[in-house]
């Protein structure tokens, strides 16, 4: 029996049809994350994950670092029924193996910010040039190579809502597309895949879209263009609707947009506890053409109270009732209907084999100005030419194999009551990671093509053909 991604995507039990195979990496085809074996669409349904928040990266430790925490943790990513998660900042001197082999098991993917709040590992919104230098760009390669050699690495952020205000807006959109080709660029001679780079934008009108527009948009070098772009967006509050919420304006806001949307954040807490009644919508017909789905903001309860579980001081984890919501919503979910995405991506495929016999890309050429953006001084130049030629020096991540230990949680979950939750005990395998053959660097060819899937002239027919392949073969 053959699964599919699409019918059962939003179940985790769907990998379990994959259970003898290597964890597929994703890429982009036109506006839709897809996966790179099975040619099917992938939509993301996560949560955000950084327990201890800003202060959860230090030297010694990240939210990747710790394998009994991240075994306690994938539990009940596995219980939500989730496919992917969102980390905002790690350390790439730390060793990320094991618990990114247990997310690999586990079927779940990783969404990576490059940026930290440590010095130098991050981008100033209002003096960006102060930051764009050499140590910010090693640090952001290493983060690449290490996470690069990780099947279940679905993308790199390059920045998080650092155009938010006018001050930003006239200083950092172009330092933001600069860090986007030069991470892009150091894939493309570096990583052992393609592996698409994005921008997760503040929910802000005046620049979102603008922003998204100019991030997407190409003058000479197909480096300078986003690969998907995420919106953090909590305009739905309680007991609201598709069109109440406004989620309406937004799919007509980014109807046309030629690269993968999704929500980086979403889950609006003015009205509590939560009931994720827009988990609905995110997955119907109303917005699969144009949304990818979205990630709820946010795992851990921190400060801001946005958490689906608490977790104790001695590391055992209390459930909220935001998470009992959130389960819920998810296993109402209907199956995705797979005859409308299928057409929505044959239309999509024609769109572009259209502009592609108008122009070299199929991405639009970048105007001169953007409404409350000022690029007036232009990209500024790589520093990086060096470092993308020989390569940063971190280890490369690898997968390891994983004894009934290693799956396996010593801690304990409380329900919101205070009894004892009575869930699985051990992560459940879905994919075998050790699987296939050893992820090594690729031999760099001539041409950019890093995430470009249907872009360029070049690709076109090979896509084509593939496109339409699987399309016969997925038909009903």
């Amino acid at each position: 029996m053959k699964y599919s991604v699409i019918s059962r995507g939003l179940s985790f039990l769907f990998l379990w049809g994959l259970a003898k195979a290597f964890i597929h990496p994703i890429t982009i085809h036109g506006h839709y994350f897809v996966d790179t074996v099975s040619k099917e669409p992938f939509f993301i349904k996560g949560v955000d994950y950084q327990p201890g928040g800003s202060s959860g990266v230090t030297s010694l430790k990240d939210p990747l670092s710790d394998p009994e925490e991240c075994a306690r943790d994938i539990l009940l990513f596995q219980e939500l029924g989730i496919n992917t998660i969102r980390i905002y900042s790690i350390n790439p001197d730390l060793n990320h193996d094991v618990c990114m082999s247990l997310l690999a098991a586990a079927g779940i993917y990783l969404v990576l910010d490059v940026n930290s709040p440590l010095p130098n590992q991050h981008l100033h919104r209002y003096e960006p040039w102060a930051s764009y230098n050499i140590d910010y760009l090693e640090h952001i390669f290493k983060v690449v190579e290490q996470f690069s050699y990780y099947n279940n690495t679905l993308g790199f952020f390059a920045g998080n809502e650092i155009v938010n205000d006018p001050q930003s807006a006239k200083n950092s959109p172009a330092y933001v597309k600069a860090v986007i080709r030069d991470l892009k660029m150091y894939i493309e001679y570096n990583s052992p895949r393609p592996i698409p780079v994005g921008y997760s934008a503040a929910d802000d009108l005046k620049y979102r879209i603008p922003l998204a527009e100019y991030l997407e948009c190409i003058d000479s070098n197909p480096a300078e263009s986003v690969d998907f772009y995420g919106i953090n967006s909590y305009q739905w509050c309680g007991e609201q609707t598709f069109y109440t919420s406004g989620y309406n304006l937004l799919v007509e806001d980014y109807s046309k947009y030629n690269r993968p949307i999704f929500f980086s954040e979403y889950g609006c807490n003015e009205v509590s506890p939560r009931i994720f009644e827009e988990v609905n919508s995110l997955y119907s017909t109303d917005m699969i053409d144009v949304f990818s789905g979205g990630l709820v903001y946010e795992f851990s309860q921190e400060p801001n109270n946005y958490g689906l579980v608490e977790i104790l001081a001695n590391g055992d984890i209390k459930l909220l009732k935001d998470f009992t919501s959130l389960k819920t919503q998810f296993e109402l979910l209907p199956d995705i209907n797979y005859n409308y995405v299928a057409n929505s991506m044959r239309r999509n495929a024609k769109e572009i084999q259209a502009k592609l016999k108008k122009q070299k890309y199929a991405l639009p050429i970048c105007d001169n100005s953007y409404d409350n953006l000022d690029i007036s001084k232009g990209i500024p130049q790589t520093l990086a030419e060096d470092m993308i030629e020989i390569g940063v020096q971190v280890a490369r991540g690898k997968y390891v194999d994983l004894d009934p230990v290693m799956l396996s949680s010593k801690f304990k979950t409380f329900e919101p009551n205070g009894e004892l939750h009575l869930g699985e005990k051990s992560i459940i395998p879905v994919v075998d990671i050790m699987s296939g053959t050893d992820i090594v660097r690729r031999p760099h060819i001539k041409g950019f093509n890093n995430c470009t899937y249907n872009d360029t002239e070049d690709d076109l027919s090979e896509d084509s053909n593939s496109d339409s392949d699987s399309e016969q073969e997925e038909s009903p």
